[in-house]
């Protein structure tokens, strides 16, 4: 399992997406998968971090390694989001809400507005 607490870089942010997306890949198909990628030491250098800190594993294919998230992609997101839920917005998940719905760029449908209103009459009905 993960530790807890280990926020991710923007780097091995985009390479845990990339093993997402490809289930399981060496480091120079990472490397292929990134736009703008590092060096190739750079992506080993960061494999190997992702290793220590229990977001991946690997397994030995002849002269290479093959590398895989430990963790369903969900459940990573839901990590990213509760860090990002403490460290930004104090624990409120209105202000989450609000932030997002709120931008800009948000471009919300009345049909998301309406998922999102049966979501929270969801959450109300179960307590949360």
């Amino acid at each position: 399992m993960p530790k807890k607490n280990e926020a991710l870089s923007r780097r091995e942010r985009q390479i845990m997406d990339a093993l997402y997306r490809l289930g399981k890949a060496s480091a120079a198909e990472v490397r292929d998968a990134i736009d703008e990628p590092p060096t190739y030491t750079a992506v080993r250098t960061h494999l190997g971090i992702l290793q220590e800190k229990g977001h991946i594993r690997y397994e030995s294919d002849g002269t290479r390694y093959i590398y895989e998230p430990v963790v369903p992609r969900d459940q990573m997101a839901k990590s990213a989001i509760d860090n990002v839920l403490q460290t930004f917005f104090g624990g409120s998940v209105e202000r989450v809400v609000a932030t997002l719905v709120d931008r800009d760029e948000a471009h919300v449908t009345d049909e998301q507005l309406a998922r999102l209103a049966e979501i929270i009459e969801r959450a109300r009905q179960e307590g949360r």
